[in-house]
Order: structure tokens, then C-alpha cells, then sequence
């Protein structure tokens, strides 16, 4: 087939929207299609760089589109980026609309930025058109926002407020009733469509790890804890009020009381570091804390295979990459029973904390009680880290892009 790939964000070797926009067409051209990549222009120098460098990746092609110049201002006010992506949406199509008149293509499919929030136009082309995998649905519980702040509770509830009103908004309704398909990355951004659009719908993640990232199941997780001084336990993550930290620093504090050698490393920076600094102290575990502004891959991949678990408590994460590279490296997961880890975790690899009936309180202990079971358990540990590197194996680029694309 001729696909067309509506990108917004799109650019090798980056995590988070431009590495889902880059993997997802370069394993649909792994497949055979013909693929054209409609992305902005602030992308062009890297993305022929990559494939300058490799000559072996076929079937791929760029289109770029950027709006004027004198648009471009938007993007740097506050929420202005919004309105400049909205415009950027509505060129873009019209870009489209002429290569496609010379082009001919089978399919467009939209696949950045992965907002249900946020409309395309490309199901204006006339052609099947695919919409996702899109997030954005996710809503922490109003139980365990408690230490967010008030900058967060007001960040949290127009958040949720947006999602409500998105089922008013006509042209993000036009492109679910124009898309074929639509591909949502978890069961709440799933509730929050239309009921008529959902019988079109499926849950699938947008993120992967190619092969090479993928540890083969013989070989062994992370070193054996036993041969540590320490039960070590690591955070990687942006630090924002919704990771849920807040929650993770006071599971240490509880955990502290029964293992007093635990000692949590927070490989990350943001605007919550603060907060997150005052919550250690208030709790008293601020010096069992190594505090990490960034580490590249390689220093990161190294971090992975020296602490014994991983946690994730984040309230309403979509995806969650870093917990896809933890359990490539063999570290069990505890994590939430929200958001993206809820569907990569299970009890092969890890545990996820039920918060339907839980409490703040309930939800610190939880978290403190799974990492105290792993800490006294060599066994369940290294269970849970052959479980981890075999679950991984679920999670690849190529697999949700076959799903789709072999059958064609």
C-alpha cells in the first residue's frame, strides 16, 4: 500500500511523541508499504541524517509542512501550542489533499500527537483513514491527589474538565466518525469516546522497543540481589506533581521502618523537584536519596542492571517507556493499576496496586508492603525478573504495527 502518516512530532533516537511518530513508519516501511511521512520542517535535518546513514531503510519518504513564519510565535506563548498545532492540522491536510491528487494513497493514518483531545483532518482525503493510538483520557483518583498541590489540583481538574467537554467539540467528533479505525492506549481514554465510536475502537499502546532492546529470555534479569549491600530501589521520570511520587517517597519512609538499608535513586528533573524534595524531608528519608538530574542511555542502561526494583507510581501516564526499558533489564515493577503500566505490568513481572478501594494512606502502605515482599524474598525477585524480561517481549514496535498492517 501508499500510506500516508500524518506526524506532527517525528524524529529518531527521541523518546516520548517524535520517537512513536519515527518507529511507527519506519516498521510499517519494514513491512513493505510505501510509506510518506507528512511531519514538520524542524525535523528534516535530523531525520535525513538517520537516513543518509542507513541506505537499508526502504519505502520511506518525508513531506515537510510548517505554517508562516509570522505564525510560528504561537508556539511559544503559554498554550499557544495548541492553536499553532491546530492550524499546523488543518495546512497539513490541504498539503495532503494535493500530493494525494498525484500520489494516489491507500490509507492516511494519524499518528502524532497522540491527543484524543486534538482533532485531524485527514479523514477529509476520502481514503480509510486509522486515528491513534491516542491518550489523554487518563484521570488520577480524587483520593490521591491529596499531595499534589494546589498548582496541581487546578492543573489536574482542567485537565478532566477537558475531557468532559471533548465529546461538544465538532471536529474532534468529525474525526472519530471519519476514522476506520481508532486506536486508543487505555480503557479510560476508551470510556471517554463516544458510545457509537467505540465498536471501531481497541486498546493498543504506542510505544515499543525494537529488538535489539529486548533481552533474551534465557539470559538473566538483574544481578541477584543477594550480592548487594543494599536493597536499591529506582525512579525514572520526568518529576511532575501526576507521577505520583508523593505517594512513592512516603512507601519509602514506611518501608525504611522494617529495612533500614533501602535507598531510592530519582533519575529525572521538572517543576515538581521541589515539593518532591520537601516531602522527602518531612518524611525523613531525604538522605536516603541519590537525586540524579539526566544520564544518557548508556549511563541509564547501567543504573537499570544495579538496583533491585523499579517504581512507578505515576496517576495518569498513557505510556510509560521507562518501564518497558526496566523490564528489558530484568527489574521487577511496582507500579499503580492506572494508566499505561496497567497494561504492561502483571504478576509475572511485578505488582500493580489496586487504588479502587484504597486510600492515600492505603495506597503508601501497599506500595511500602510490594517492595518490602521483594526485599525479603531473593526468590520472588528473581522470579519476577525472568518474568519481567519474557513480558517485555509483548511490547515490541513491530508488533501492533503487523497487527495492522500485515493483513493488508
Amino acid at each position: 500500500m501508499k500510506v500516508l502518516l500524518s506526524a506532527y512530532a517525528c524524529e529518531p533516537d527521541k523518546g516520548s511523541e517524535p520517537g512513536i511518530g519515527w518507529n511507527w513508519a519506519l516498521e510499517i516501511a519494514r513491512l513493505g508499504h510505501e510509506v510518506w511521512v507528512l511531519t514538520r520542517s524542524n525535523n528534516r535535518e535530523v531525520i535525513e541524517t538517520r537516513l543518509a546513514q542507513s541506505p537499508a531503510i526502504k519505502n520511506l519518504n518525508f513531506l515537510y509542512y510548517d505554517l508562516p513564519l509570522w505564525a510560528r510565535w504561537w508556539k511559544k506563548r503559554s498554550g499557544g501550542v495548541y492553536l499553532y498545532y491546530f492550524l499546523w492540522q488543518w495546512g497539513a491536510y490541504h498539503l495532503a489533499k494535493k500530493i494525494h491528487k498525484v500520489k494516489g494513497f491507500d490509507r492516511v493514518h494519524h499518528i502524532t500527537f497522540g491527543s484524543f483531545r486534538q482533532p485531524s483532518f485527514m479523514g477529509n482525503l476520502g481514503i480509510p483513514f486509522i486515528f491513534g493510538p491516542v491518550a489523554g483520557g487518563e484521570s488520577a483518583p480524587w483520593r490521591l491527589r491529596m499531595g499534589y498541590g494546589w498548582r496541581g489540583w487546578v492543573m489536574d481538574g482542567v485537565r478532566d474538565m477537558g475531557n468532559f467537554l471533548i465529546r461538544l467539540d465538532p471536529f474532534v467528533r468529525r474525526t472519530f466518525k471519519q476514522a476506520e479505525k481508532i486506536y486508543v492506549t487505555t480503557e479510560q481514554t476508551l470510556s471517554l469516546l463516544p458510545v457509537k465510536y467505540r465498536k471501531k475502537s481497541a486498546v493498543q499502546l504506542a510505544i515499543g522497543l525494537h529488538s535489539g532492546e529486548l533481552a533474551p529470555s534465557s539470559e538473566p534479569g538483574a544481578p541477584d540481589p543477594g550480592t548487594r549491600a543494599r536493597f536499591r530501589i529506582l525512579y525514572v521520570g520526568r518529576v511532575l506533581y501526576w507521577k505520583g511520587m508523593h505517594l512513592g517517597l512516603r512507601a519509602l519512609a514506611c518501608l525504611l521502618k522494617e529495612r533500614p538499608d533501602a535507598q531510592l535513586t530519582i533519575v529525572g528533573s521538572g517543576p515538581g523537584e521541589k515539593r518532591w524534595r520537601t516531602i522527602a524531608d518531612q518524611s525523613g528519608v531525604g538522605e536516603r536519596i541519590d537525586w540524579i538530574p539526566w544520564l544518557n542511555r548508556r549511563e541509564l542502561s547501567a543504573l537499570y542492571s544495579v538496583h533491585d526494583v523499579f517504581l512507578y507510581p505515576s496517576l495518569h501516564d498513557s505510556g510509560g517507556m521507562v518501564v518497558l526499558e526496566a523490564m528489558a533489564h530484568g527489574m521487577p515493577v511496582v507500579c499503580l493499576d492506572l494508566g499505561g503500566p496497567r497494561q504492561m505490568v502483571d504478576d509475572t513481572c511485578g505488582f500493580k496496586v489496586k487504588t479502587d478501594d484504597l486510600n492515600e494512606e492505603g495506597v503508601i502502605q501497599a506500595l511500602a508492603d510490594r517492595m518490602l515482599q521483594l526485599a525479603d524474598n531473593l526468590a520472588l525477585g528473581r522470579r519476577l525478573s525472568t518474568g519481567a524480561t519474557r513480558r517485555v517481549k509483548k511490547f515490541s514496535w513491530s508488533a501492533p504495527v503487523a497487527r495492522e498492517y500485515s493483513q493488508n
